[in-house]
């Protein structure tokens, strides 16, 4: 249940977000991420080896994705998030201290557990701690901050990374992400958490034992024909649950008695109160918490459509990422790269601050938002120039921005105890996408250069975009797409 009081929300979301903040910084803020292939070449690795390391990776977060999301529901979703990290530690060590094709291979899986396990659990216990304050509404502006934080983590590991390693080579860059990661756990134990897990859920009290609700209650007459002067008690027999004698403690049963009832007599007065409010208890074991998502998807039109829009949204464009840089080197020197790849990434940073202004969008208008960022990478990647990265910055800015809008959409379409387990399924999801993107550009590469894989992969953004138009259509233009009718 929300919190009401007027000052106290506020400050407790503060350190809600802070806190959230910080974790995100940390788990992206590791020296390992721009040199870990180059340890692997240095170790000797082929690139086919290489490649069977990311497959490793995403088939990980593939196959643990819902599972970890039911866990989430399950147990401590704090806890979880605090054990992540450690799982990447433990991983990031283990390739500095004995570098080796396996141990490199068990690091991936770590990684991709530690991945899964973040996936679903975050997110939910951010919007479920919002939604207790009264600050649900927050959430796509705490969400999008937060991957900009992250982003941020990201490029100052990339900037220290390269005096530590000149310092103290690959052992040092090893320590500090262990170090890193070890900070990340500590701060994710000091993210509130007020949800009771399900494998902790109070026991229903047996059907034998009848607690009294201590509400008003009412006095009434009861007649022959089992109604007072006014009609306001219906049968002669009431239900025990919903009845205290007022003038008796029993009543001859009768031959209106039956089970679960109490015969009153003619003009015995009697006090009908309201039956006690049932609490509602969270699914209490894996297939259960599987089940209830599920169920929550098949039968809730917001929560389908979400969690096809935010994998088509986010896993095109998050599998393109990867490849930003060739596409750059098609266009520049060596030396130039990176300043086209920072361009990008601060379209993107600049995407998660927008969010708020993307949840304020029409269905129309977020529509062809989604259709110019399509047309805007197609161009700029088509454009064989610098200047044409400008036109990708601000394709992947809008993209970023769309993708963030399709998880509050996700988030606040959810009603169900299993908000970690349906948003592990937009996961997943969204990880067979990017698969299937890596597929695609893998065998488009090998008949079209980077920037005309680009523009055919931009094509389906377009699609998108026609269909949430007419989607836009057919309903109130004035709907934001932060909302979503059930």
């Amino acid at each position: 249940m929300p919190v009401t009081s007027s000052s106290a929300p506020t400050a407790r979301a503060r350190r809600l977000t802070t806190t959230f903040y910080l974790y995100a910084f940390l788990d992206d803020f590791v020296l390992l991420y721009p040199l870990y292939a180059l340890l692997f070449t240095d170790t000797g690795l082929s690139v086919a080896q290489i490649s069977s390391l990311f497959v490793i990776w995403s088939l990980t977060g593939i196959v643990l994705e819902v599972p970890s999301g039911v866990w989430a529901d399950a147990v401590s979703r704090r806890l979880l998030l605090a054990g992540a990290p450690l799982l990447g530690a433990v991983g990031f060590g283990l390739w500095v201290a004995a570098p080796s094709y396996w141990v490199f291979a068990l690091g991936f899986v770590l990684w991709g557990a530690r991945g899964a396990l973040q996936s679903g659990a975050s997110e939910a216990l951010l919007y479920d701690e919002l939604d207790r304050l009264g600050l649900a509404d927050r959430y796509g502006r705490v969400i999008g901050r937060a991957s900009t934080v992250s982003l941020l983590g990201v490029l100052l590991a990339i900037a220290v990374a390269t005096p530590v390693f000149a310092v103290g080579g690959y052992p040092a860059v090893g320590v500090a992400s262990v170090l890193a990661s070890l900070l990340c756990a500590l701060v994710a134990l000091a993210l509130p958490e007020h949800r009771t897990p399900a494998s902790a859920a109070v026991p229903a009290l047996p059907e034998a034992a009848v607690a009294v609700p201590a509400v008003p209650e009412t006095t009434v007459a009861v007649t022959a024909g089992g109604a007072d002067a006014h009609g306001r008690v219906g049968p002669e027999t009431v239900d025990a649950s919903s009845v205290t004698l007022r003038e008796k403690e029993t009543a001859d049963p009768g031959p209106g008695g039956g089970r679960g009832g109490i015969a009153v007599a003619p003009g015995e007065l009697v006090q009908v109160v309201a039956p006690a409010p049932v609490a509602e208890v969270e699914p209490s074991g894996p297939l259960a918490i599987l089940r209830v998502a599920l169920a929550e998807a098949r039968n809730s039109r917001a929560v389908r459509r979400a969690l096809l829009l935010l994998p088509a949204m986010l896993g095109i464009w998050g599998g393109l990422d990867e490849y930003v840089p060739l596409l750059a080197g098609e266009v520049v020197p060596a030396s130039n790269v990176p300043l086209l790849v920072l361009l990008v990434w601060v379209g993107v940073m600049l995407g998660g601050l927008l969010t708020p202004l993307g949840q304020r969008l029409t269905a129309r208008q977020f529509a062809v938002t989604v259709g110019a960022a399509a047309i805007a990478l197609a161009v700029g990647a088509l454009a064989g120039r610098p200047a044409g990265f400008v036109l990708v910055a601000v394709a992947f800015c809008a993209l970023q921005m769309a993708s963030l809008v399709a998880d509050v959409r996700l988030q606040e379409s959810i009603t169900g105890p299993a908000r970690a387990t349906v948003t592990s399924l937009a996961g997943l999801g969204t990880e067979l996408v990017t698969i299937a993107v890596y597929g695609g550009y893998a065998l488009a590469s090998t008949v079209a250069g980077h920037g005309v894989v680009f523009g055919l992969l931009a094509l389906p953004y377009l699609v998108l975009a026609v269909g949430l138009g007419r989607a836009g259509a057919g309903g109130d233009r004035r709907r934001t797409v932060a909302g979503g009718s059930r």
